[in-house]
């Protein structure tokens, strides 16, 4: 494998354990350089990278500075090779169904329309699809006629499995697109049940997993999705500015991008064309490199760490935040019943979402505040403005969630002075 020394000492520190034993928090906190700095709890919006993940940026980095960025691109091309392989491992698809772009909102955008919704045709959206998603599925609607339907949820907000098989029992041609776990609340969609739908009945699944992988043990085959998008900066901890999908082979090779780019088609005569036959056919030539190398090492430490480890501290810490959250005086959870992630949502009487997170940050405790315009059709369509999202990590130490709750404890009891 190509290397500079740099990126080599960043895969050396980049070693976890590996004994499969609960996830070692303190360890983790050693590799984050930041971990030390503030009481980080927003994994959702954009986690804490490693020393090492930084360190194979930067090295790329300085490599384009000395030779140049398409010759840097060349030297490295072994290692970028490897992300595809990594992506594949950690997903449970080959390396060749797999395409990398610069955000899940752009890989969702490229791949729907890849699809070619045509007008009178149907999409099937989960009410916690993300803001950038819907816009895209309202514009399909409002300008190409495409039938946009929201599914049906059921006591707890998640998909109702049995209205959606009514609906898709009628046979119309249908694509469904799910958020696995949305930006604006810790609930977790039914996924493979989903899927197992999607197959009886012939619908092409779009899955939104960018809340999802790194935090939750993902299995593409299990689940049946033909299309599953994420992005690197949330719970994979890799660089902003990476993202990556899986696309099923056959459904690969049906679809043709809405806009061929010369990193997956060969133009062969005046009006003539090709587009290689994996997924990389929806990809862009130009892309940063720095950027996928430290998303490569993101998913070998996600793998060396372990995912369902991984995946059982971080929903077991989730539900002990949760439940601490709720017996303070003036908190008010504002989770779906049931919701099991890392990600925990809540209310202050008194303060707005706003105001607690900025009361939050002056505490050097880092939280965020998830306005109802980021999901409508969930925070909007429950009549709540804006909740305070709280999002934990695998370097969150008792330490910072001691932290958290006297912080939001004191909130509160500012709250019920108001």
């Amino acid at each position: 494998m190509t290397s500079v020394p740099a990126a080599d000492a960043a895969r050396e520190i980049a070693v976890l354990p590996q004994d499969g034993s609960a996830i070692d928090v303190a360890r983790e906190r050693e590799l984050t350089r930041g971990a030390g700095l503030s009481h980080h709890f927003n994994a959702a919006g954009s986690a804490l990278p490693t020393t090492a993940v930084v360190s194979a940026v930067v090295a790329h980095l300085r490599l384009e500075e000395r030779v140049g960025g398409y010759e840097a691109a060349a030297q490295m091309k072994e290692d970028v090779e490897a992300v595809y392989r990594s992506a594949g491992t950690l997903l449970g698809c080959a390396a060749d169904e797999i395409a990398l772009f610069d955000s899940a909102s752009t890989g969702l955008r490229v791949l729907l329309d890849a699809l070619r919704p045509m007008p009178g045709s149907r999409i099937i959206a989960s009410r916690s699809t993300y803001v950038s998603h819907a816009l895209h599925l309202m514009t399909l609607q409002n300008e190409h006629d495409v039938d946009v339907v929201l599914a049906p949820v059921d006591d707890g907000r998640r998909v109702d499995l049995e209205a959606l098989e009514s609906l898709l029992a009628d046979g119309r041609p249908t694509i469904l697109t799910i958020a696995h776990v949305p930006t604006s609340s810790g609930l977790v969609e039914p996924v493979a049940a989903i899927g197992r739908l999607a197959r009886k009945y012939d619908a092409v699944y779009l899955l939104d997993a960018t809340q999802s992988v790194g935090h939750l043990d993902i299995d593409v085959a299990a689940i049946g999705c033909h299309v599953l998008v994420t992005t690197g900066r949330k719970f994979l901890r890799a660089p902003r500015g990476t993202a990556l999908a899986y696309v099923e082979r056959h459904c690969a090779a049906m679809l043709v991008p809405t806009a061929p780019d010369v990193r997956g088609s060969r133009w062969l005569g005046e009006r003539d064309w090709d587009v290689t036959a994996t997924a990389r056919r929806f990809e862009t030539w130009e892309a940063g490199i720095a950027g996928r190398l430290g998303l490569g090492v993101a998913l070998d430490e996600a793998q060396r760490r372990g995912i369902p480890e991984t995946a059982a501290w971080l929903t077991s810490t989730g539900a002990h935040v949760r439940e601490s959250l709720r017996g303070i005086p003036g908190v008010t959870i504002a989770d779906p019943e049931g919701a099991d992630s890392a990600i925990v949502t809540f209310l202050v009487d008194g303060l707005t979402a706003a105001q607690t997170a900025a009361r939050l940050a002056d505490r050097r405790i880092r939280v965020v505040s998830v306005p109802a315009t980021h999901g409508q059709w969930d925070l909007g369509d429950r009549a709540i403005t804006s909740v305070v999202r709280a999002s934990l990590h695998v370097y969150n130490d008792d330490g910072d969630i001691a932290k958290l709750l006297e912080g939001v404890a004191d909130a509160a009891r500012e709250g019920a002075r108001t």
